[in-house]
């Protein structure tokens, strides 16, 4: 016989578990919250001082601060967490330690995005990458104000770019190109999304100088990509073969595939083809780069709106004479006849 007999638990005991389950993450953010109260208590006695004590013991107070500060972070007490670092940060401060006062900037900083507050954690971060430089350490410097930038992208992407704008002039001046050539790059996709499309044409130059000077050629053919698709954008054609032009001395360029698609792009826009321009952008070069880039291809019109390919003129031939048409076409056709470079 199989026995087919359930054990029930009466729905009270079941809701009493729950309550005793939620309650002990309660339990524990109190304890975590009672920790931190005593770290304050002992920091704020290192600070005073007495007949026998005639300076704050600063050291031993910015730890206490840190540990209080730690404890209320864990009990997700942000605020309590956010003075706490505040205050560890005033105490190295008075304690001549820059780069530990830095440190705790950015973690108060941390606390406030946390909070959603990012504009008030943008503002200290800035001050940690500042505190940085000061106690002369420009990388770390470069770090906070790329967490500052990534913190604020979504909000308030020109703060965003002034930021990487910022980091990678940093990174430039510590000859770390290759992170300089990183935080350009993020400040230029975001100047395309925003159609700030002029101040985009000079910072994909930036990249792409800096990608030459570490000999990273195949990326420099990408970024003349990105900067042929922002001139036409802003109606350029002339500034756009010119860039192409200037790209023919990059080693490798000229017999790249890249090349061989912007001419036949540039040929498309200038005879007002829309057809082969759309050939173009749609192919996997254009649509596989990065997403901003590949929406200024595929959004990519030619003067005039022309969404057809023109029909050809069939040439006319005079008894005796010359083809007119046809020599006319032979006119058009030697601009691109040799390839721009």
């Amino acid at each position: 016989m199989v026995c087919t007999h359930r054990l029930s638990v009466p729905s009270w005991r079941l809701s009493v578990l729950t309550v005793r389950v939620s309650s002990l993450g309660d339990i524990m953010a109190a304890q975590k919250i009672n920790e931190g109260l005593e770290h304050i208590a002992k920091a704020e006695k290192y600070l005073k001082t007495g007949l026998l004590k005639w300076k704050p013991d600063y050291d031993s107070a910015a730890t206490e601060y840190s540990k209080a500060a730690v404890a209320f972070k864990n009990a997700k007490q942000y605020e309590q967490a956010k003075e706490a670092y505040y205050k560890e940060a005033i105490s190295h401060e008075n304690n001549k330690a820059l780069f530990h006062a830095a440190k705790a900037y950015e973690q108060a900083g941390m606390m406030l995005k946390e909070m959603q507050r990012h504009n008030d954690a943008v503002e200290l971060i800035q001050k940690a990458s500042m505190m940085y430089l000061e106690n002369g350490t420009p990388d770390t410097a470069a770090i906070a104000l790329d967490r500052a930038g990534k913190v604020i992208e979504n909000i308030n992407p020109d703060k965003a770019i002034q930021l990487y704008q910022q980091t990678a002039s940093v990174f430039e001046n510590e000859e770390r190109l290759r992170q300089a050539v990183e935080m350009y790059g993020k400040a230029s996709r975001l100047l395309v999304r925003g159609r700030r499309l002029d101040e985009a044409a000079v910072s994909i130059q930036k990249e792409k100088n800096l990608y030459k000077d570490i000999e990273n050629y195949p990326t420099c053919y990408k970024k003349t990509i990105a900067q042929v698709l922002v001139h036409l954008h802003r109606n350029d054609y002339v500034a756009a073969e010119k860039c192409v032009r200037e790209s023919c001395s990059i080693p490798g360029f000229s017999e790249s595939e890249d090349c061989a698609a912007l001419e036949q792009l540039l040929e498309g826009y200038d005879q007002q083809d829309q057809d082969q321009v759309s050939d173009v952008c749609n192919s996997p070069l254009f649509k596989y780069m990065d997403n901003d880039y590949a929406k200024l291809g595929l959004s990519l019109t030619v003067p005039g709106g022309d969404k057809k390919k023109k029909s050809p003129v069939t040439p006319q031939v005079k008894a005796g004479g010359p083809t007119v048409a046809a020599s006319h076409g032979n006119e058009e056709d030697d601009e691109y006849a040799g390839g721009l470079c």
